[in-house]
C-alpha cells in the first residue's frame, strides 16, 4: 500500500503522519504541495499544521495548491483521502467534505488529550474500531469548531457520515466534553461515498506508548487494512 503525505509551506505533522503509516507498515511518500499528479498512490493525507500561516482562513490558501486538483481528482475515483486538523480544515475548503471549521468557542488555541466516540464501523476509516468505542487522541487547534447549517447536519446524520464525536470518558456526551464547541460533539465527517475523511483529533500522534497512548492506530490500522498491503503491522 503506498501512501502519499502531502507537504504545504507551514505543515508541521507530516513527519508526524509519515512516522505513524510507516511504523504501521505502509509505503509511505511525501509529497510536495506544486506536484500537480498522486498516480500510484491508494492513501491521500492532508496533514496538520498552519498551510501557508492560515492566512485569510485556514486552509483558504492551501485548496488552491496545485497538488489539490489531483486530490480532488484522487477522492472522485474513489481513493481514500484522509484530513487531519488542518488537512480537514483544506478538505473542507476544498468542498471534499461538509462543514467548516471556525473558532474553538473559547478562542484560545487548545493541546490537550480528548475522549472520542467511534458511531459507524461501517467506513474504510473505522473497520477496525467497534460502534461506541471510546478512543483518547490529542487535539491542537485555534480553528476546530466543526458548523453546519441544520439542513447539513441532519443530511450527514441520516447518512451515517459522523465517524467520531467528542465525548466523555464513558462515551457520554456532554458539553463540559465538547473541548472547542463543535455542534453536535461532531470531531470528524466523511463524505457521502466514504472515501474522504477528515477529524481535528490527531490519530498520528497516539500511535505509541511513549506518547502516551496508543488509540491512534485503530484509525490508521483501518485505513490500512482496508487497502492491497502485504506487511501491514498488527500492532
Amino acid at each position: 500500500m503506498r501512501a502519499a503525505v502531502l507537504r504545504f509551506p507551514g505543515s508541521n505533522c507530516d513527519q508526524d503522519c509519515h512516522l505513524a503509516l510507516d511504523f504501521l507498515g505502509a509505503d509511505v511518500h511525501y509529497v510536495w504541495h506544486k506536484e500537480e499528479s498522486l498516480d500510484g498512490f491508494d492513501l491521500i493525507v492532508v496533514p496538520g499544521g498552519f498551510s501557508y500561516g492560515d492566512y485569510l482562513r485556514c486552509g483558504a490558501i492551501a485548496r488552491f495548491s496545485p497538488v489539490m486538483r489531483a486530490v480532488v481528482r484522487a477522492a472522485n475515483e474513489g481513493r481514500l483521502v484522509l484530513g487531519i486538523c488542518n488537512g480537514f480544515q483544506i478538505l473542507c475548503e476544498a468542498r471534499l467534505l461538509p462543514g467548516a471549521l471556525v473558532r474553538n468557542r473559547s478562542l484560545h488555541f487548545l493541546c490537550q488529550d480528548v475522549h472520542l466516540r467511534v458511531e459507524t464501523a461501517a467506513t474504510p476509516f473505522t473497520r477496525a474500531c467497534t460502534p461506541g468505542q471510546v478512543l483518547k487522541i490529542p487535539i491542537a487547534h485555534g480553528e476546530g469548531c466543526y458548523f453546519a447549517d441544520d439542513a447539513t447536519l441532519d443530511e450527514i446524520e441520516a447518512n451515517d457520515q459522523v465517524l467520531v464525536r467528542y465525548c466523555a470518558p464513558d462515551g457520554s456526551l456532554t458539553d463540559g466534553a465538547n473541548p472547542n464547541g463543535s455542534r453536535r460533539s461532531i470531531a470528524g465527517v466523511c463524505n457521502r461515498e466514504r472515501n474522504v475523511f477528515g477529524l481535528m483529533p490527531h490519530p498520528e500522534r497516539a500511535c505509541e506508548p511513549v506518547l502516551g497512548g496508543t488509540d491512534g492506530r485503530f484509525l490508521l490500522r483501518s485505513l490500512l487494512e482496508s487497502l492491497p498491503n502485504p506487511g501491514i503491522h498488527a500492532a
